[in-house]
């Protein structure tokens, strides 16, 4: 497997992160008290965003759509941003969320703009002056993947939350399925199609798929506080999922997450009651330190780093809930891999692009060195989680060729 080194200057200044105060601890007097109270509001703004769901902004306007007279193939042109120009196959989801139209390869470039192939429009009828938002989940269902698949309810704690099973036989009329199945779990911001990209490769294992949905993503029950528990609280239904399938006919379980799924993933394989039922992890650039993560961010948007130290603990601290509006502190410390790398005893594969812009690869990197049961598979130029896009047949067989050796060789 492909391994990189992370500088020690990243590693330095992420975990400088759980060396800051919580906003009042060390306030002066004068200047120096004035410019804690600036950083201490900025983190505020920090922590409240990280832990509270929200839609995504239009970003990408549709500047025109022509049919290209040689080809007969629909294109569209749209600005060309630092996610457009990218080469590979994406999406663009359309009137607040409610259309969707899959975007290929690029035709050519002009100044500011980007033109592309249309692909497939799924739903929703694109026009020129049409807003949205450029994302690497191209697929709306698994039908669209030639998956057949049938839906159920996951009872959660919280109550009944919707998802997809995806049999590994195509048999949708079944009502239990044996042998290994794939418990999916998409990232923050994201819904259930994000994972459909991992179905494709459990079927061709002839895994059986359950997708989920879980607290707070739009489609699963909400909490009191309607806030993101950055895999702290958001396990418990992913143990529901496990629970469904071993009821449904499940010998064991493989877990896939992306982004904060990875975090959600890791937690539940180390809470559940179900531990020893779980095979392998395969994650997609996943949050393996939230420490790492708010100082990643802070550098890429030029931020102050006493900032993302104090929205750090806002988070974790027992006062933290007056300013983020959680019910309750998340311990951000149970949620940093890189620190507790010796409690992962499970078969783990990563798949990391070096210049995610989200998610620093730097973790996922160190996190493999550091434990003898991670792997780790570098790509470039994907951004975050687009791995798949950027290059889907490498993406499809690195996954697909560690899980089936994992599979056999526990077998």
């Amino acid at each position: 497997m492909t391994r990189l080194t992370p500088s020690p200057q990243d590693s330095e200044s992420a975990r400088s992160w759980q060396h800051g105060a919580l906003v009042g601890a060390a306030a002066g007097l004068g200047a120096a008290s004035a410019a804690f109270a600036v950083s201490g509001g900025a983190a505020a703004l920090v922590a409240r965003h990280v832990v509270t769901p929200s839609s995504r902004p239009g970003n990408v306007t549709v500047l025109k759509l022509e049919k290209d007279p040689h080809s007969g193939l629909d294109l569209v042109t749209l600005p060309a941003t630092s996610d457009t120009r990218v080469a590979g196959t994406y999406a663009l989801r359309f009137d607040d969320g409610a259309g969707l139209v899959r975007i290929g390869f690029i035709v050519r470039q002009t100044g500011g703009t980007v033109t592309r192939v249309v692909e497939r429009v799924y739903r929703g009828e694109l026009s020129v002056g049409a807003r949205g938002w450029w994302t690497g989940t191209v697929y709306a269902r698994p039908s669209d993947a030639g998956l057949a698949y049938g839906k159920v309810e996951i009872t959660t704690p919280l109550g009944p939350a919707p998802a997809w099973l995806v049999p590994g036989d195509g048999d949708t009329a079944r009502a239990h399925h044996t042998g290994t199945w794939a418990v999916m779990v998409h990232g923050r911001g994201a819904q259930r199609p994000e994972c459909i990209r991992g179905a494709r490769v459990a079927h061709q294992l002839g895994l059986h798929s359950l997708i989920l949905s879980y607290r707070n993503d739009q489609e699963a029950p909400t909490t009191e506080d309607n806030k993101y528990g950055l895999g702290f609280t958001e396990w418990e239904d992913v143990q529901a999922g496990i629970e469904y399938a071993l009821e449904h006919g499940a010998s064991d379980v493989v877990l896939f997450g992306w982004s904060m799924g990875g975090a959600i993933v890791l937690r539940t394989t180390e809470l559940t009651r179900h531990r020893d039922r779980v095979r392998a992890l395969v994650l997609t650039g996943p949050v393996v330190d939230w420490y790492e993560l708010l100082a990643h961010q802070t550098r890429v948007h030029r931020i102050p780093r006493r900032v993302g130290r104090l929205a750090a603990d806002m988070i974790s601290h027992r006062l933290g809930p007056r300013v983020t509006g959680l019910a309750a502190p998340v311990d951000l410390h149970a949620l940093d891999w890189l620190s507790r790398w010796q409690d992962i005893t499970t078969p783990t594969l990563i798949l990391h692009s070096t210049d995610d812009e989200v998610v620093p690869v730097a973790g996922s990197v160190k996190l493999a060195d550091l434990s003898p049961h991670v792997d780790f598979v570098g790509f470039s130029g994907a951004r975050h989680t687009k791995e798949w896009n950027i290059d889907r047949k490498r993406y499809e067989r690195a996954m697909g060729d560690w899980l089936a050796a994992v599979l056999r060789d526990g077998a």
